[in-house]
């Protein structure tokens, strides 16, 4: 992507005018563009410590604030739902006025945000919140934490050339269960005994020092030399049928996902009995194996120009292992003398499928982004990860529904029809037949 894109409302002429007669630009060394991606790590890392690591809390915030299990789910819902209202207006100023302001707005003001809440919105002994204040509260961080995606997915794609690009959102993407696995490690222990003060006072700190980052390293990419062919520019992405379907496929593929982040913890505390410890070792072990896998996949997507293959085996594998899960849990109660045994495989088992529902994520937003082309990056980002944070809403606010209605077995089977559903979406298009 070239430094013009910014400036999507003018022509290329008086775009390359007002570079010229601009003053000097800045002189970056080959190896900046690693800096960049550094900063995207940094600030999807931060964020996600906060949309992750806050559900991974569940069991210390329902007890904390007095919540019912609906209430909870409400409460985490929210959260996401504040995402998926912002990403795409976030999206389209990313396009107009360029990553590195919008990034700085948003990582400041969600940092200010979540300071405010650690002095205000926490358990006291002279009173606790109630789950409308919480709940507005996880909702103003969503809309103002939608900024990160869009923002620093555009900044990679104007920074690396076509056959870095899959590896380099990869590597990107695995800030998402990075931050999200130092959160599931760090926060529940963190509120046991500290409090909600400290949990949303580091938090703060995190997007905080992003912000600093950005500050200091993140630039567009100069005139001369840069990354992106100028004939990439594509159509609208809100016209592109081929954007919203990969859009689509992608929040479908998410849901699952969400489910894992958000009562994987709920569901190894109720029904297989795990203590904190244990169950912040299995979430930090899905966000690890996510991280690794989606390095990999990058790297070898990039290599064999197979995106579209490796987004279908990714759902094929969730599909079944959730499927797994759902025998297992509907195995337990049938089986009293093996139950032991059971509950011991269930923890392994939801590993194995939150990391395959996990490990695709760069490959995909690449796909996504190539599709959109170099002026629209921002904008076909943020629509997809629009329909993934609605998962973050409806998710949380369905599974204690699900559970009413049939335990955790109707949780683990809706997961693994989501995932087989959008197998078929990442089907290339066939191209028809010259007359």
């Amino acid at each position: 992507m070239s430094a013009l894109v910014d400036c999507t409302d003018q022509q290329p002429t008086q775009i390359l005018q007002d570079r010229v007669a601009s003053p000097a630009e800045e002189v970056f060394s080959p190896g900046h563009r690693w800096k960049v991606l550094g900063i995207g790590v940094a600030a999807n890392a931060s964020f996600s410590a906060t949309f992750s690591g806050i559900p991974a809390t569940a069991v210390v915030l329902r007890q904390g604030y007095h919540l019912s299990n609906a209430e909870l789910g409400i409460a985490l819902g929210v959260l996401g739902l504040g995402v998926a209202l912002s990403e795409l207006p976030w999206g389209l100023l990313t396009d107009r006025w360029g990553d590195r302001r919008v990034l700085l707005i948003g990582l400041g003001a969600t940092a200010a945000w979540l300071l405010a809440m650690a002095m205000l919105v926490v358990p006291t002994r002279s009173g606790i919140p109630d789950v409308m204040l919480l709940s507005a509260s996880l909702l103003v961080t969503g809309l103002l934490g939608g900024s990160v995606n869009g923002s620093s997915g555009r900044a990679i794609m104007g920074w690396f050339r076509e056959n870095e690009r899959g590896f380099a959102m990869s590597i990107r993407q695995t800030a998402v269960p990075m931050g999200g696995g130092i959160g599931a490690l760090v926060l529940p222990s963190l509120a046991l005994v500290f409090g909600f003060s400290a949990v949303f006072g580091l938090l703060a700190g995190a997007s905080a020092l992003s912000a600093v980052f950005a500050w200091r390293w993140l630039h567009e990419p100069p005139m001369a030399g840069h990354v992106v062919s100028p004939d990439v520019a594509g159509p609208a992405p809100l016209r592109n049928i081929e954007v919203w379907r990969i859009a689509t496929a992608i929040g479908l593929l998410c849901f699952p996902q969400v489910a894992v982040l958000t009562f994987a913890s709920v569901f190894l505390h109720d029904f297989a009995g795990l203590g904190t410890a244990a169950i912040s070792a299995s979430l930090a072990a899905v966000q690890v194996g996510a991280m690794v896998m989606r390095v990999w996949s990058g790297r070898y997507t990039d290599r064999h120009g197979n995106r579209r293959q490796f987004l279908r085996l990714c759902s094929a594998l969730s599909a079944l292992a959730f499927a797994v899960l759902w025998l297992l849990v509907l195995a337990a109660p049938a089986m009293p003398g093996s139950q032991p045994y059971l509950i011991a495989v269930l923890p392994l088992v939801l590993i194995v499928a939150g990391i395959s529902v996990s490990a695709w994520h760069g490959v995909a937003y690449t796909e996504l982004a190539t599709l959109a082309g170099a002026g629209h990056v921002g904008t076909a980002l943020s629509l997809a990860n629009t329909f993934v944070f609605v998962g973050f809403f409806l998710v949380p606010v369905a599974i204690p529904g699900l559970l009413h209605l049939g335990s955790w077995s109707g949780v683990w089977l809706s997961a693994s029809l989501c995932a087989l559903i959008a197998w078929p979406i990442f089907l290339r298009p066939v191209a028809p037949r010259p007359a």
